[in-house]
């Protein structure tokens, strides 16, 4: 920019002034979004909105677009939707991590049936197939049904922690009084900072079910940077760096193979500051929230007490809700369980193609391909569904949630805290008694109780489509009269 002032460098020139002036607005952070830590990105508006009074937003409110690199990655977004019939759909499909289960089946179907068609007849009689097939969906139906309900708790918690968040908010900005001058701003920027605070509890939950216990991440690192906390402690440079993936490892995690996927838990395991506490960040920001509320209590600006004990039961709902989604992370199904499904479901998928041969023949491998498909397909829907807070395309999109949160939050506080006879006496749109009248509250308020009154039990009938008599009529205002006397015959 300072070349379009021209030659001079002096500060005199209008593209050195415009330098000048832009060198002195802090220029939105670049985060690192390489890592799944966070789907959030910046938009292009927020990015323009940054520069405005020096400021910059916490947290984006565009995701770009799905690619072929991402197809399978989740977790969901709830705003894009697919026209393709479900059979057709990829995107949260179990399918990429079947290719090699299913890969295997088939070759040892192929092996079996080339033995027996070549060499010897391996075939058994299908009596097997009966009895093992009970079995096998026994415990299919338990593992799915398992799976879906630990799935439906952990949004259930979620949906307790967003109601509660919500009337949490709703008191602060409501039944908060602001004083008068300085005093009245400090206020408002102590209510601003506790609306902050209630998103910041959500954001950190999201992350600690993620086994993320640190405070760099783009969505959070603004909403408790100013807290002291011990998450905050721990943290270091190191833990910024997200290490690069190999082609065979991002192939490896697309294709379900264990040995490629990563222990979530790592980033605990590997905090540098060993001797720090990683400590419990959504329980240290409802701590600050309480000091919140007892501050408010002794310096005036929370008066009623029936506020003050209903926030004090949002903040332990909360807490409830916290523990109840680490239930649901931290006790999954015994391994014991899971072994033994596995085994069974892998020993009665290789017994296949002995008791298919006699009768299927050459299509003893396509039918093997494809009962595998269906019973592996149902084991691993299962074993997606046990932790609803990962990052895979089923597992709860609580990216969207938080920024549901984020936006109910802003439009709460984008206006002044309302009052009742404001709105009530001055607003001219405000027809009591649509569809029986378009009159508004001050030619009602002109009118006596008796005709208010009967004016009520006549919109009852024109609710009903019922024809009113002449004395259920309405009378008319003053207003009225002189309106109908005025106008021409």
């Amino acid at each position: 920019m300072a070349d379009e002032g021209g030659p001079n460098h002096n500060g005199g020139g209008p593209g050195a002034q415009a330098e000048h002036h832009n060198s002195d607005i802090p220029q939105p952070k670049k985060f690192n979004t390489d890592s799944r830590n966070s789907t959030l990105t910046k938009s292009a508006f927020e990015v323009a909105a940054a520069s405005y009074g020096g400021t910059s937003t916490p947290m984006g409110t565009a995701r770009g677009s799905i690619d072929i690199t991402d197809y399978f990655v989740g977790p969901r977004d709830l705003d894009r939707h697919s026209k393709l019939p479900y059979f057709m759909r990829m995107h949260g499909s179990v399918l990429p991590r079947m290719i090699l289960p299913l890969a295997f089946a088939g070759g040892w179907a192929t092996l079996i049936t080339c033995i027996s068609k070549f060499v010897t007849n391996l075939g058994i009689s299908n009596a097997l197939l009966t009895v093992l097939g009970f079995v096998i969906g026994l415990a299919l139906s338990f593992r799915t049904s398992t799976a879906y309900e630990r799935y439906s708790d952990g949004r259930k918690a979620w949906t307790v922690l967003s109601v509660q968040c919500r009337n949490l908010a709703r008191y602060i900005w409501i039944h908060t009084s602001e004083r008068e001058g300085e005093e009245g701003k400090e206020d408002l920027l102590a209510k601003i900072t506790a609306m902050n605070m209630i998103l910041a509890f959500t954001v950190s939950l999201k992350h600690k079910l993620r086994f993320e216990p640190f405070t760099h991440y783009p969505d959070i690192a603004s909403l408790v940077g100013h807290l002291d906390t011990f998450a905050k402690l721990a943290n270091s440079e190191d833990n910024e760096i997200t290490p690069k993936k190999t082609i065979w490892k991002k192939v490896g995690e697309y294709l379900g193979v264990d040995f490629a996927v990563s222990n979530p838990r790592k980033a605990i395991k590997k905090a540098k500051n060993a001797n720090v506490p990683l400590g419990n960040l959504p329980l240290e920001i409802l701590s600050y929230l309480s000091a919140y509320l007892d501050e408010v209590v002794k310096n005036g600006t929370m008066s009623s007490p029936v506020v003050v004990g209903q926030m004090l039961v949002c903040l332990s709902t909360l807490t409830d809700a916290q523990a109840n989604a680490e239930r649901v992370l931290t006790t999954p199904l015994p391994i014991g369980y899971n072994i033994l499904i596995s085994q069974i479901v892998l020993l009665y998928i290789y017994l296949l193609p002995f008791q298919l041969y006699l009768a299927l023949d050459w299509i003893t491998i396509p039918g093997t391909v494809a009962a595998a498909y269906i019973i592996m397909g149902l084991a691993a829907i299962g074993n997606e569904l046990e932790n609803p807070f990962g990052n895979d395309v089923n597992d709860l999109p609580l990216d969207t949630y938080c920024q549901e949160l984020q936006t109910e939050l802003d439009i709460l506080m984008s206006v002044k805290a309302p009052k009742f006879g404001d709105f009530l006496r001055k607003s001219t749109d405000n027809q009591l008694l649509w569809p029986l009248s378009s009159s508004g509250y001050g030619e009602w308020k002109d009118r006596s109780e008796a005709d208010i009154r009967s004016a009520l039990a006549a919109k009852v009938k024109v609710g009903k489509g019922l024809p009113m008599c002449e004395a259920d009529m309405p009378r008319p205002s003053m207003r009225e009269k002189i309106r109908s006397a005025g106008s021409p015959a």
